[in-house]
């Protein structure tokens, strides 16, 4: 690998959530294009700090690559993740580091800091339908489909969910 994984620092807090936010507009994930209510949300990297975990990929030059937010089950950043679940969100990858592994990185991150919970049984995510790369990553990586999960957050946004059995 030619990045490192890391927690955010407060000075890339702003960065961070441009980056995340650009990411999911760029690639028309967002109902609503640039008036989408979620921006806010996905700027927003020093409330996901301070209430759960955020992690960075980072180049040798201090380049942000992406980042990825962590929670468990008994946090406001768990949307699915139950007592005994750890669960990964807003996963963002900068378009010119795709196809480097930083997405699987970030998410094998993930998993190891959920096992590493004790008492830990899984760790779940929601995805959009349309995230194919993502689907694969998580497949790879053994996550399967929890279809009897899947919700809707808003009207019309169908969310794909997949667990990981520990």
């Amino acid at each position: 690998m030619d990045f490192t994984i890391r927690a955010v620092r407060l000075e890339e807090y702003e960065a961070l959530g441009e980056l995340t936010a650009g990411t999911y507009l760029n690639d028309g994930l967002l109902q609503h294009g640039a008036e989408d209510f979620y921006l806010e949300v996905l700027r927003d990297t020093a409330r996901r700090a301070r209430e759960s975990e955020v992690l960075v990929a980072e180049d040798a030059e201090g380049t942000l690559l992406g980042g990825v937010t962590f929670a468990t089950g008994d946090t406001p950043w768990a949307d699915i993740a139950v007592a005994g679940e750890a669960e990964f969100r807003m996963l963002a990858v900068a378009r010119e580091a795709r196809g480097r592994g930083v997405g699987e990185a970030l998410v094998r991150a993930c998993v190891d800091r959920a096992r590493a919970l004790p008492g830990s049984e899984r760790i779940v995510l929601s995805t959009d339908v349309r995230m194919l790369s993502a689907h694969r990553i998580y497949e790879r990586l053994g996550f399967v489909r929890t279809p009897h999960r899947d919700w809707e957050p808003t009207p019309g946004l169908l969310l794909l969910t997949y667990a990981l059995e520990f």
